[in-house]
């Protein structure tokens, strides 16, 4: 049957270069190119949707865009022949060097396309026969089957955005030193080793790098030169490609940087890269695989393996680099009956046919609940094809499969990509902080509600939402001053005791009980501080309580040590209470200002000014046309750092009567234009560094929320308290409601543990995360079914593991009961 609309899909273009085709998986479910029905693409905007029949995301996609043409396309893999199975050929000879290739997708699998019109059939597409016999057909095919796919094309960009050129690589000067050894005999300058060869692209010295995971040797010689002659530019000799890639480190920077002239600077020592070969692994594999292997035993106390489970709520996220980050939280915050709630039972194939965002990609939302699907379902949760089959029989199981089948696990990377998008940390492939990334997650998603009200039924992060009360009094005029804060975390500092160390020579730390953290985190604090009543400096008494209590509460242990300006995670055991309970009561709760209390006057008004605009934001904006009072009002609004948020704001203000009138400085503007509030996480990054909240809330508000300058003006401002005064009110703002406080107040309020988020490795950027989530056993005092989910891994918990691992979690979630 010959497609009578054959001369409109001729009209259509292959992708651009800088499109994303999402030709392996449906854009809003885990479906994807090697599922019986395949995947159908766009062949108009390139989206992916799957042909299920009780989803059919394909179909919809066409009744929402009128887009009629698709490329159905399924992967297959390829049948490979080995001597295991009868093959006669030689293996392939022995390897003398590791040659790292690039596995391609076309040597494992073979693809099946299939070009579709669904104007001749409106529910299922009808196949247009030889399609690809027209010339202007087969490269449009050809350029969707040969395009980077979406997945891949952002894993590219992101790892590319990561490793950028430094002062140091772009003006390196050399000293020419002659030819250094080939490959192969050449060594560390100070000691044999041959391996992990560091070149100092200034001088020419050969040293060793340090000690690596996964038994690398290196004595740290590289170093060791750096700081003998502060040549600070060195290169890793295994890993130089004939295009000019290396792993390059700058000592200076104290990281990965990139050499734009590498090939000119290695032909100063005779090294001509058109004829090497990448021959180790480079800093960026060590640590995926340092990530991937990281010890989280999967064994119990018997040595018998955990037992991988299957179902809803048990479907594992694939680790995609260096997210385990983002799957432990992920994991977490679906395991929350009001995120489940929103994202999956309530309207989720509603909002497919209602959502305004033109790419199910670009939609947070959609993002947000194809996840839920992918999690909750339990349609992707199942064994691995293996040769051995899976038993849920124990003794089977241990004696016949001595390696549990476990899951491939869904892939969230549209998700990551979205929610990352402008984030100059999330965007990247690096390893991430989870309470860095929770906070991230929580605020994207009310950015997202405020945007799009229309599909917004409930806002499921106000589970987390609580206030604080913090209460300030001199101690001459006893006159009092009080402040409410919101948040969605409780940061505690857990000290660090040590009580001795191991054969080994690890530091061991005293137990640290965790209601004593709460308690400290509640006490009293005396600071200096210039008092307007006395009019001069006097000891005051500052006191926090809770104003209101969540219904999840989140606790965040911070067990730090500055190491260098970096903060060095510490092994503290933190001890819950025996039944996993915290309890609050009346006495932890604030209630404001108190008969017989009598405020303290305001502060002199300090002279009015505007914060210091975010200086690459700004210049984005305004090239792209808009004015400067515009683009400065948009940064105001939307927290000074993220262009495309404000660019967001801009296009729905634009009819605003006064969006080109003068910015109106806080002081002169009766509470119409404020400051924007600094960001959770970057109050959370500059606590971690040992400032109290509110100095960092204050150090971030004075420099309009630049983390860099906010530190400086810490250090400058040594004794600020970071207490803040506000002007005197207008008769509006005096006779206006306070405005309610999130969560609640009543008491005693119990708490259960329900999760937790635990971490190995020396660095909160480095190591693994994993997270442990109770399944039962929530109304009894008891230690119920623990799961573990260790990315795509999720299996039984053992028990003891349990025990052991929630003294060294990172993060608590705690649910009201």
């Amino acid at each position: 049957m010959t497609c009578a609309h054959i001369s409109k899909l001729e009209e259509l273009q292959p992708p651009r270069l800088s499109q994303s085709v999402h030709r392996e998986e449906c854009t809003q479910c885990f479906d994807n190119q090697d599922s019986d029905d395949g995947i159908d693409v766009c062949l108009k905007c390139f989206n992916g949707g799957c042909l299920d029949k009780s989803r059919h995301h394909a179909l919809t996609h066409v009744q929402k865009s009128g887009h009629s043409f698709t490329l159905n396309v399924k992967r297959k893999p390829k049948y490979v022949p080995s001597p295991q199975r009868g093959n006669s050929e030689e293996p392939p000879a022995k390897m003398t060097k590791l040659a790292i290739a690039e596995e391609r997708e076309e040597d494992r699998f073979e693809h099946v396309t299939v070009v579709k019109c669904w104007a001749c059939d409106s529910q299922n597409g009808s196949e247009i026969p030889n399609a690809t016999q027209n010339p202007k057909i087969k490269a449009l095919v050809d350029g969707v089957m040969q395009s980077l796919s979406s997945a891949r094309q952002s894993e590219v960009k992101a790892w590319e955005e990561e490793i950028t050129p430094c002062e140091h690589t772009l003006m390196l000067e050399q000293f020419s030193s002659g030819p250094i050894q080939a490959s192969g005999l050449a060594h560390c300058n100070s000691c044999d080793l041959k391996e992990n060869l560091w070149l100092c692209l200034t001088c020419g010295s050969l040293g060793c790098g340090r000690q690596q995971f996964g038994g690398i040797g290196g004595n740290g010689h590289g170093l060791a030169h750096y700081e003998a002659s502060g040549h600070a530019v060195s290169v890793k000799l295994g890993t130089i490609t004939p295009e000019g890639g290396a792993d390059i480190y700058c000592y200076k920077c104290n990281d990965a940087k990139e050499d734009p002239d590498l090939a000119a600077h290695l032909a100063s020592f005779g090294i001509n890269v058109q004829t090497l070969k990448k021959t180790e692994k480079s800093m960026t594999e060590l640590q995926i695989e340092q990530n991937l292997t990281y010890d989280f035993s999967l064994t119990g106390d018997d040595g018998k393996a955990l037992e991988p489970v299957f179902g809803p709520g048990l479907t594992g996220l694939a680790n995609l680099g260096n997210s385990c980050y983002m799957a432990s939280v992920l994991q977490t915050i679906f395991s929350i009956p009001a995120f489940q709630k929103r994202y999956y039972t309530s309207g989720l194939q509603s909002h497919v046919m209602s959502c305004t965002v033109e790419l199910p990609a670009d939609c947070v939302e959609c993002q947000m609940r194809k996840v839920a699907d992918g999690l909750l379902s339990g349609r992707y949760s199942h064994p691995a094809p293996s040769n051995v089959p899976y038993t849920k029989d124990k003794d089977r199981l241990q004696h016949e499969s001595p390696t549990p089948v476990f899951q491939t696990g869904i892939k969230p990377t549209g998700f990551k990509v979205l929610i990352g998008k402008g984030h100059e940390e999330f965007a990247t492939m690096k390893q991430q902080d989870s309470e860095e990334f929770f906070t991230h997650l929580i605020t994207a998603l009310r950015r997202d509600g405020q945007k799009y009200k229309e599909r917004s039924s409930e806002d499921a992060t106000t589970v987390f939402s609580y206030a604080t009360e913090q209460r300030l009094q001199c101690t001459t005029c006893k006159k009092v001053r009080y402040r409410t804060d919101t948040s969605d975390v409780v940061s505690v500092a857990v000290p660090a005791k040590e009580k001795g160390k191991t054969e080994e020579g690890k530091t061991l730390y005293e137990d640290v009980h965790l209601t004593t953290c709460i308690d400290s985190l509640l006490g009293d604090e005396a600071l200096e501080y210039a008092c307007p009543e006395c009019k001069s400096n006097v000891i005051a008494v500052k006191q926090h309580k809770f104003s209101s209590l969540p219904d999840v509460l989140v606790v965040h242990a911070k067990k730090f040590q500055l190491v260098n300006w970096v903060p060095a995670k510490l092994d503290i055991p933190v001890i819950l209470p025996d039944d996993d309970t915290l309890v609050f009561t009346e006495a932890q709760i604030g209630k404001g200002l108190q008969e017989g209390e009598v405020e303290l006057p305001n502060d002199a008004a300090a002279a009015p000014s505007l914060p210091e605009f975010n200086a690459a934001a700004m210049a984005q904006l305004e090239a792209m046309g808009f004015p400067a009072i515009r683009c400065q009002k948009a940064l105001l609004a939307t927290g000074n750092s993220d262009p495309e948020a404000a660019m967001e704001w801009l296009f729905s203000h634009m009819e605003d009567p006064d969006i080109d009138d003068p910015i109106q400085p806080a002081s002169q503007s009766g509470g119409g234009q404020s400051a924007p509030e600094p960001d959770e996480g970057q109050i959370a990054m500059l606590a971690d560094m040992g400032f109290t909240h509110a100095q960092a809330r204050k150090a971030l508000k004075e420099t309009g929320g630049n983390a860099e300058r906010a530190v400086e003006w810490l250090f400058n401002h040594p004794d600020d308290s970071g207490e803040e005064t506000a002007s005197a009110p207008t008769t509006s703002e005096a006779n206006a409601s306070p405005a309610p406080l999130p969560g609640r107040t009543d008491t005693p309020a119990r708490y259960k543990l329900i999760a937790f988020v635990s971490h190995k490795g020396p660095s909160v950027h480095s190591g693994h995360y994993v997270a442990h989530i109770r399944k039962s056993g929530m109304e009894e005092d008891v230690e119920g079914d623990w799961v573990l989910f260790n990315d795509e891994k999720v299996v039984k918990a053992d028990a003891e593991s349990v025990k052991d691992l929630k003294k060294l979690a990172y993060l608590y979630f705690f649910v009201r009961v």
